[in-house]
């Protein structure tokens, strides 16, 4: 097991779970005005709402591994597959970062220069930020009358193998 090794099911959790809402969301085949909807202390309508999870998450991971990811910045119209694509974009940037040592304690320059933080602090922000944000999106499903994907972690854990049932009569040993 290596160093980064603990890191891997929350950012792959984090990753699968923005991709999951965005898909599901695209299968049900919202009108323009139920993309549009908001909620009681959501950030915006479903669309505007997943359009800023992957800009925000992309934000993150540009200064964590100082890698472009041009989508972040740019002026594009989005819909719900350009999201489905940048959230698979920064999901293999985000492989490639597990893939390397990481220095929770460097320093990444933020806010125009005028503060510094810890790459550490990106990694949590960027975890809880899309959490947050997932269940603003959930929240406006349910006022639509739709039932929202279940996209906790034990429904990643289950899709990816990450957990399973024992034999029956439990583990011996």
């Amino acid at each position: 097991m290596g160093l980064n090794d603990l890191l891997y099911d929350p950012i792959r959790h984090n990753n699968w779970a923005t991709g999951s809402l965005t898909r599901f969301c695209l299968d049900q085949k919202l009108t323009a005005e139920q993309l549009e909807i908001t909620g009681v202390g959501t950030y915006g309508g479903i669309l505007a709402t997943l359009d800023h999870i992957v800009r925000c998450d992309g934000s993150y991971l540009r200064r964590i591994v100082d890698r472009p990811l041009d989508y972040v910045d740019s002026d594009t119209a989005t819909d719900l597959e350009t999201i489905e694509g940048w959230n698979a974009d920064a999901g293999a940037l985000w492989e490639v970062f597990l893939t390397q040592p990481i220095d929770v304690e460097r320093v990444i320059i933020v806010d125009n220069n005028t503060r510094g933080t810890r790459v550490g602090i990106f990694i949590a922000q960027a975890i809880n930020h899309a959490n947050h944000h997932r269940e603003q999106v959930c929240a406006i499903l349910t006022g639509l009358g739709i039932e929202p994907p279940d996209i906790q972690a034990w429904e990643y854990a289950w899709e990816s193998e990450r957990i399973w049932d024992l034999p029956a009569g439990g583990v011996t040993g």
